[in-house]
Formats: structure tokens, sequence, C-alpha cells
């Protein structure tokens, strides 16, 4: 972990998700990005006002970090999170490229609340063939192009 963890950062994201319940706007979650102690993003849960299913709290306050650094490398920055990423958070942290994530509640917390992200690990770790959203792979030569686009091109910015 690049620095020590400052409470105050995960108190802020804990009301924030508090105030999205209790306000109607969303579910329970909410979190906050840091960069030299200072709050760069936030974001609160809005997939049912949103309808969008990846509307979560780490994903909407990437998205507002990103767009308040102008980058979407957020190296340098650390994710305060009211509760323990799911896998799908997690990995949008990872993209981003943050330092750190600090959280409050547990996934085990959550799945007492009724969100359980177990199912979606336990799918992670399947076979393709295993899993129970159909997956099979379709025209992997010609869907080859665009990668070969993106190895020839001069204007691609790494990532």
């Amino acid at each position: 972990m690049p620095n020590t963890p400052n409470p105050e950062f995960l108190r802020r994201a804990i009301a924030l998700a508090t105030e999205n319940v209790v306000t109607g706007r969303g579910g329970p979650f909410a979190a906050v990005i840091v960069r030299n102690d200072s709050i760069v993003g936030e974001g609160v849960n809005t997939v049912t006002t949103s309808l969008d299913p990846t509307a979560h709290g780490e994903v909407n306050a990437i998205r507002a970090a990103a767009r308040s650094l102008g980058t979407f490398a957020l190296a340098g920055c650390e994710l305060y999170s009211s509760c323990e990423p799911c896998p799908m958070c997690l990995a949008a942290t990872y993209w981003a490229r943050i330092d750190a994530v600090y959280y409050g509640a547990s996934a085990a917390d959550a799945a007492r609340a009724g969100f359980d992200d177990a199912f979606l690990y336990e799918e992670l770790r399947k076979d393709h063939a295993a899993r129970h959203l159909p997956s099979k792979q379709l025209l992997g030569g010609e869907a080859w192009a665009s990668f070969q686009a993106w190895i020839d091109s001069p204007k691609k910015i790494e990532y």
C-alpha cells in the first residue's frame, strides 16, 4: 500500500452510500478516489436510477476522477469504497491503474444484505463451457483484424 490509509476518506464513502439509500437514489454503495490527500472523484451506486447495470459506486467514482484529472490512468490515486469491490469494480480499479483499495464492509456483509457476489467469483473460476452464461468464440480470424490495425496504428495511445 503506497500511503497510510486515511479513515476520513472511507467515512466520506460510507456517508455517501448511506445518503444514497436514505434519499432513494440507489443502492448502499459509494466510493471516493483520492490523490495527494484530496478527493478527485466521488461516485454512488446509480444502477436503478440510471438504468445502467455498470453504474456501481466505484465505477462512477473512477469515471468522475478520470474526468477531473483529464486522464484514463489513475496511477497515484487510491480508492476508498464503502464496501469491498465486486469483481467488475475490482477489474475497473485494475484497469484504472489505481494504487490501493481501502474498503469498509466486506463481501460477506454485502451478501447478508442481499448483494451476493460469490456466484460471480465462482463463475470466473470455471472453464467457459461450464459457466451458466453460454459463451463461444466466433470469427476469431476476422476479429484479429482489429488487433492488427491497433498494432499497425501510429495513432494508438497505449494503455
